[in-house]
């Protein structure tokens, strides 16, 4: 019986994920963020860098508001988030400067690892990667069943 390619894609991205995370977490901590941990990178690519509410990084990350509390405030002891009164019972939550030193440094992290690829692979090639895994996306999208 031949493998799934579907299971094969699946080891596959799921790799990709765990690579590219650990990548940017090993980044940040020789940058002195030591405290930085793949589950953390999760919660903040959840994160605008503007304003943000618990219920709506909850909905992104598909968790309860409960675990976005707890998060939250294991974040904001560690000094990267902070929270302040928002309307009604919601409390806003900011990134501070250290957390906004550590985006930076994500985001540079990635900028490197955009040039390492582009010389790997070219511009082209990594664009059009990038596009067939947004096609695969939209393909199980239309196929997911629906149980409204």
């Amino acid at each position: 019986m031949a493998d799934s390619q579907s299971l094969k894609l699946l080891f596959a991205a799921t790799d990709l994920h765990d690579q590219f995370t650990e990548f940017i977490a090993e980044h940040l901590r020789l940058k002195g963020f030591d405290d930085i941990s793949p589950s953390m990178l999760h919660f903040f690519s959840a994160l605008d860098c503007g304003i943000n509410y618990g219920a709506e990084i909850a909905r992104r990350l598909k968790v309860s508001r409960q675990m976005v509390a707890k998060t939250v405030k294991e974040l904001c002891r560690a000094g990267y988030l902070e929270q302040t009164e928002g309307f009604g019972k919601q409390k806003q939550i900011l990134f501070t400067e250290k957390g906004e030193h550590l985006m930076s440094a994500a985001r540079l992290a990635l900028a490197n690892l955009d040039r390492v690829f582009i010389e790997h692979f070219s511009e082209a090639v990594v664009e059009e990667i990038t596009a067939r895994l947004q096609t695969l996306r939209e393909v199980l999208i239309a196929v997911t069943p629906r149980t409204n």
